[in-house]
């Protein structure tokens, strides 16, 4: 008989057993659908909103002038900042940002309206938490642009009050204008770099704990690989149909998310369709396989999982999201290189905002292929060690039992 005959009905039994042991094991069937579904709701309940608005931020207002009353209206106007308390005091400001109340403090100096007319340079300063990077940064914006139209705007009336035209009034103050063309994510819209990155590397977490789970529940022990192997016509096409429903669960788990992702949410699709398919398959099946090897070198099981969590967890740290991945330490950019998320976001991204031409958005996608046949071949390399050491040992216990009986 042709060997493939053999293989395929071994294939499709362990297949069809493993969805039947998928539903009575409540836990990993949690584990591969409620419980992404579960986050990915969760993240999109906290970003759908896309952009942060009307921050609130502290005024003390020291000069109480016409000018100051103006900065006060120009930094509320802004998108960013909303002025929504006025304190008496430094303490005061100061407690308002510690507890969260605001997130800066706007402190307008005595005497800004007379300095100002009189072609000095009166310094308005602002207080915020650099802890918080996101919420201090925006209101830092809002407030730089508000501050510094105001201050435009006088002395350009200065220079007219003068006599000077407007025209060369405007140009001495800007000598060298600069035009700024944000790409692909102008609106600094939230939904479009960091959910999108989130639900990934969530999914990233859950793939390699439930594989490395599921694997182990076959693997462990060497009479349950000896039922899997004789199921399956062989190791390899057991292993195959075991991980391939997880494969399509988790396939339709992310295209679940894209289809919100893109069709409700609006995220931008510049890119080719069938290579942020090809990449997402590849992104999932490298996972699965990492799980698979994690299960086949660490014993037990809760150990297993233990480190798969522990690889995982902080990936999103090293992916190049919130810092750049050229500015980390050689750790942090060798730890984000070795995990299929950071090149599988590298190819979404390439595909969704940034619109990257077919020949320039290869190299993410080649290194997760890279990363199937790598973890693909060590976990062959100790599958074939294993069966080795389980032979021997097989051995030996049919040795002994032989010796044992007269």
């Amino acid at each position: 008989m042709h060997p493939r005959s053999e293989i395929q009905p071994g294939f499709w039994l362990v297949f069809w057993r493993e969805l039947r042991w998928l539903r009575r094991r409540r836990f990993l069937l949690a584990l591969s659908t409620i419980v992404p579904l579960t986050l990915m709701g969760v993240l999109v309940a906290v970003f759908h909103t896309g952009l942060v608005t009307r921050l609130p931020i502290a005024v003390l207002d020291f000069d109480a002038s016409d000018i100051s009353r103006s900065i006060i209206r120009t930094v509320d106007a802004t998108p960013d900042a909303a002025v929504r308390v006025p304190v008496a005091d430094l303490a005061e400001g100061r407690q308002m940002i510690v507890s969260g109340q605001a997130h800066g403090l706007l402190m307008i100096p005595q005497n800004l309206e007379r300095d100002l007319f009189a072609g000095r340079r009166p310094e308005v300063v602002f207080f915020y938490n650099t802890q918080t990077m996101t919420t201090g940064n925006l209101v830092l914006r809002g407030v730089n642009a508000a501050v510094s139209s105001v201050a435009g705007g006088v002395r350009l009336s200065l220079r007219t009050a003068r006599g000077e035209p407007t025209d060369i009034a405007r140009s001495d103050l800007a000598p060298i204008p600069v035009q700024v063309h944000p790409l692909f994510n102008p609106t600094m819209n939230y939904i479009h770099f960091l959910l999108a990155a989130l639900l990934p590397s969530v999914l990233q977490i859950i793939v390699v704990m439930a594989s490395a789970y599921s694997a182990s529940l076959d693997l462990e022990a060497f009479h349950r690989r000896r039922i899997l192997n004789r199921l399956g016509g062989g190791l390899w096409p057991a292993l195959a149909g075991k991980l391939l429903p997880y494969t399509i669960l988790f396939m339709s788990v992310l295209g679940l998310a894209d289809a919100v992702l893109f069709g409700v949410l609006g995220v931008p699709l510049h890119g080719h369709r069938v290579m942020l398919v090809l990449a997402g398959f590849l992104f999932v099946l490298s996972c699965q396989l990492l799980g698979l090897v994690l299960a086949l070198l660490i014993k037990p099981v809760a150990s297993a999982i233990s480190i798969a969590t522990l690889m995982t967890s902080p990936a999103f740290g090293f992916m190049g999201i919130g810092f750049p991945r050229l500015g980390m330490s050689a750790f942090a950019y060798g730890y984000g290189a070795i995990l299929p998320g950071t090149w599988y976001l590298t190819a979404r991204i390439d595909h969704t905002v940034r619109g990257t031409p077919l020949d320039l958005s290869w190299q993410p996608i080649l290194i997760l292929a890279a990363f199937v046949i790598g973890l693909g071949g060590l976990a062959a390399l100790r599958l074939v060690k294993m069966r080795g050491i389980g032979k021997s040992e097989h051995a030996r216990t049919s040795q002994i039992l032989t010796e044992a009986i007269p």
